[in-house]
């Protein structure tokens, strides 16, 4: 069976170490869309590991490491990732495998990212400039190179066929840079992601479970920024809710199990576009500096403020989450009253639905107020039942609110800290 992890929010709820939590219970993991945008913060003996595109399994031994068709890959990022998990002994010849239907990012592809974005003026999305949505846009308009493309004796000529089509598109946007060494390290990367377990990976991964094997899909981003559902246009360029594992994977929707959604204490947003909950004063400020909220993969300090439950439930049920799991909870520690979103407030009328357009609207949210437990650490936890009264009665608000078990807290950055309810 396939159960499925994703982030509820806006990206950055604390994925990859859910998954490195969860993965020895599983014998696959797979990613199922995205690309290098994501950055999923691991800490392997005490180390900080960010995966980008590499499964966040990739450090159990006996597990098996998918990255989908849904995902796109960009070649260099790739390898300079495999060099950095290879250095911890992993062997990825022998748990790491690619979809050949899997996209590629081309040097193109990243220039016509930043020459987009720069267009935009006042009207940036907040890309991370990776290529991924121009990526996904020769995916969808039938113009795109892919992962079993490397192999075939006329891939050249395909790049630069496709090559050409960008270069009228940069033409149109006067950019001039020179990317040539670009190519020279993308072409580089491509001999390197040669030499890895290329597969087809619908019918790898059915095979896996007609035999029975366990299946974990790791989403990435967040469901808030899912292109069909999101805070539209401040979106990612992918489906980012459980709908995307069956076309992301090539598996049937009778295979998926449990839907384990993943949010934090708080609530957070790197990038521009839409955010109800945002503090934008001393408090918003303290979250972020004892949160460490600061992108994994640009580095951008991100914006902060308390959970909203609007856009939890919405998540929750766009996807069918049967469990969650609430992240960086001792980040509250340091608070001695902590706010909950319950509705919003749009011209004069309270709503607990997701408006169609949140760009441009003027919504105030309501709050709900919890008593604080700074008297306690929460991040002392050895066990669920250890947790503050007033934690566990914050739990019990979001549990009530949303209609689904908070399963787990995690409750610092160490593999061992999540505590089990």
């Amino acid at each position: 069976m396939v159960d499925v992890l994703l982030g509820l929010q806006w990206g950055d709820e604390g994925k990859g170490k859910i998954v490195d939590y969860f993965a020895g219970k599983y014998d696959v993991i797979a990613r199922f869309q995205g690309g290098p945008n994501a950055g999923h913060t691991l800490y392997i003996d005490d180390k900080k590991v960010v995966l980008h595109t590499i499964p966040s399994g990739v450090f159990h031994k006996n597990t098996i490491n998918l990255i989908g068709n849904g995902v796109v890959l960009d070649p260099v990022t790739f390898r300079r990732e495999c060099g950095e998990v290879a250095a911890f002994g992993i062997d990825l010849k022998q748990n790491l495998f690619i979809a050949e239907r899997t996209h590629i990012i081309v040097p193109t592809h990243r220039a016509l990212d930043k020459a987009s974005e720069a267009a935009k003026g006042h009207e940036k999305i907040g890309s991370t400039l990776k290529g991924i949505g121009p990526a996904y846009m020769d995916k969808t308009g039938r113009n795109g190179l892919r992962v079993g493309d490397v192999l075939l004796p006329d891939f050249r000529e395909r790049y630069e066929k496709l090559k050409a089509k960008h270069q009228h598109l940069l033409d149109g946007y006067h950019f001039n840079e020179d990317i040539s060494a670009w190519e020279e390290e993308f072409f580089s990367a491509v001999e390197f992601l040669k030499t890895m377990n290329i597969v087809n990976g619908e019918y790898f991964l059915n095979e896996k479970l007609q035999a029975g094997k366990q299946v974990l899909a790791e989403g990435a981003q967040g469901s808030m920024l899912d292109v069909d559902f999101g805070t539209y246009p401040f979106v990612t360029s992918s489906s980012t809710i459980s709908a995307g594992v069956c076309t992301g994977l090539g598996i049937a929707p009778k295979w998926i199990r449990e839907v384990i959604g993943v949010t934090k204490a708080y609530c957070t947003r790197v990038g521009s576009g839409p955010f109800p909950t945002e503090l934008h004063d001393a408090t918003g400020e303290k979250l972020r500096e004892i949160g460490r909220e600061f992108g994994a993969t640009t580095g951008r300090p991100r914006r902060c403020g308390w959970i909203d439950l609007v856009a939890l439930d919405y998540t929750c049920m766009l996807s069918g989450v049967t469990q969650l799991v609430m992240t960086k909870s001792d980040v509250l520690d340091a608070f001695d009253e902590v706010y909950a979103c319950t509705a919003y407030e749009v011209n004069g009328t309270q709503t607990r639905q997701m408006p169609f357009q949140l760009n441009g609207l003027t919504v105030k949210p309501i709050w709900e107020k919890h008593k604080g437990w700074s008297d306690e650490a929460a991040a002392n936890s050895k066990q669920y039942n250890e947790l503050p009264a007033e934690m566990k009665a914050f739990v019990t608000a979001v549990e009530g609110y949303l209609k689904v078990p908070v399963k787990f807290v995690s409750n610092g950055p160490g593999r061992d800290q999540v505590l089990e309810k």
